[in-house]
């Protein structure tokens, strides 16, 4: 079964979220439709709504995470549903249980959803494959293959400034190689018919399928991010770097470092992106990711929406059952 139909039940309807490469156009803007309509919670004296009251969310983040686990625990509360974290690090697979017998216990705890964050690719794909039929899965980033939440709420900023995404250029900057984010924002784009995207960083940080993914290469920033509407920095991710790609941090900021010079190449009314963290003085300087330009913390406040929306939109399904 593939990473595709293994996403939606039998009524076509989604009953996990590991992967964007693949889905239905539709699919995609009913996310950020719904992402809309619960922007405005956040707002609210009262930041819930009774939609998921009742289930049980289940947090399994294997690597760690602050602003992913973060957001989808707000996520998931505002949604009036009940969350458990789990702690990999003290939890009884350390002990020896296998990670199947661990699904197993949840399981029989009745929950409903286990959001995954796993540093192997594949391994959202694996669980969903083995948890029982009223479980859902949804991907919060697995190795280097997939962080699909992270693409939808990056798609969906960009739609709040850039609504025709079949008019726009967009750089996505840095360190391609290893970016989960990367992958599945370039899913994203291409199935919402951005015309041209393209995929700067230095030759050991851009993976030799990129062109094959549907991106231009450029290897010279400047001539990358010309006249682009949308840059996305990315974070230098030393943790899945084997061996010396880069000569030091410093050369990476002066040929890839995103300046307020670098980014006047840019379209006037460009909008600057990062997923987080932030690197400063290595991805990008102070003044730009603080500038009036950009959009980074809005994809924070974003993300809520946009996994309150993937959330009740998976968990919908069995309401309708």
């Amino acid at each position: 079964m593939t990473k595709q139909d293994i996403q939606f039940d039998q009524a076509g309807k989604l009953r996990h979220f590991l992967t964007i490469e693949g889905l239905p156009r539709q699919t995609i803007i009913d996310i950020l439709d719904n992402a809309e309509n619960f922007c405005t919670v956040g707002a609210r004296t009262v930041k819930k709504v009774p939609l998921l009251r009742g289930y049980t969310i289940v947090n399994l983040f294997f690597e760690p995470s602050t602003r992913t686990r973060t957001t989808f625990e707000l996520a998931a509360k505002r949604l009036s549903a009940d969350v458990l974290n789990i702690n990999i690090n003290t939890s009884s697979t350390s002990k020896g249980e296998s990670l199947l017998d661990m699904l197993r216990n949840l399981e029989a705890m009745h929950c409903d959803m286990f959001v995954v964050r796993h540093n192997q690719s594949g391994a959202a794909h694996f669980i969903a494959e083995h948890v029982a039929p009223h479980i859902s899965v949804i991907n919060a980033g697995d190795g280097s293959h997939a962080h699909p939440t992270q693409g939808m709420l990056d798609v969906f900023t960009i739609r709040k400034h850039k609504p025709d995404f079949t008019q726009l250029r967009v750089a996505i900057v840095g360190d391609i190689k290893h970016s989960r984010v990367a992958r599945s924002e370039i899913h994203a784009l291409n199935i919402l018919g951005v015309p041209e995207i393209r995929a700067v960083g230095p030759h050991t940080l851009i993976p030799r399928e990129a062109a094959s993914l549907g991106v231009h290469v450029f290897h010279d920033m400047r001539e990358g991010i010309k006249d682009v509407d949308v840059i996305m920095m990315l974070r230098l991710q030393r943790e899945r770097m084997q061996g010396a790609m880069l000569p030091s941090e410093a050369e990476y900021f002066m040929q890839y470092g995103l300046t307020r010079e670098k980014l006047a190449l840019a379209k006037p009314d460009a909008i600057v992106m990062h997923p987080g963290p932030i690197n400063r003085g290595v991805e990008i300087e102070s003044v730009v990711a603080d500038g009036p330009q950009s959009v980074i913390l809005e994809q924070v406040t974003n993300g809520i929406a946009v996994r309150m929306a993937i959330m009740s939109m998976v968990l919908g399904r069995k309401q309708e059952a």
